[in-house]
């Protein structure tokens, strides 16, 4: 049992998508109250944009270890959401402060159906990735390579 660089990798890489699911769990409830009118979008908005920098630092600092270390599939798997995200962040509604949501917009509905789907789709990735981090570390402790 081998304890290298790269079995810390994957532990930091699945501590922080625990994270990471937190944030894609509370992304799909907040959108469902707004869907539902459980809450007004200026306060969803206030909620889920100091979220966005987080989330994103976090999903940044976790691939820019597994670049580090080498591992370049786990890199692979994760550049097509790094590259959503950066897309999505370049392309935001002008606004005073950090984040995505503009309450203005937020309920019309077909955003409002994109962002919930994000949601999902986002929960299921990083639940995905979670699995696969652990096996990651299981088999770098093994040594199996």
């Amino acid at each position: 049992m081998a304890f290298n660089f790269t079995a810390c990798t994957y532990i930091v890489a699945m501590i922080t998508d625990a994270f990471l699911l937190f944030f894609s769990v509370f992304h799909v409830i907040a959108f469902d109250e707004l869907k539902n009118d459980c809450k007004n979008p200026i306060d969803q908005c206030n909620s889920l944009n100091p979220l966005v920098i987080p989330e994103y630092m976090l999903h940044f600092f976790s691939n820019l270890l597994f670049l580090i270390g080498g591992q370049w599939l786990s890199l692979a798997i994760n550049v097509p959401l790094m590259a959503y995200h950066i897309t999505k962040y370049r392309n935001r509604p002008a606004m005073s402060g950090f984040g995505l949501y503009d309450p203005t917009s937020i309920m019309n509905a077909d955003k409002l159906n994109k962002y919930q789907r994000e949601g999902w789709i986002k929960l299921a990735f990083y639940l995905f990735s979670f699995f696969y981090y652990l096996y990651g570390m299981i088999r770098a402790l093994i040594g199996d390579h």
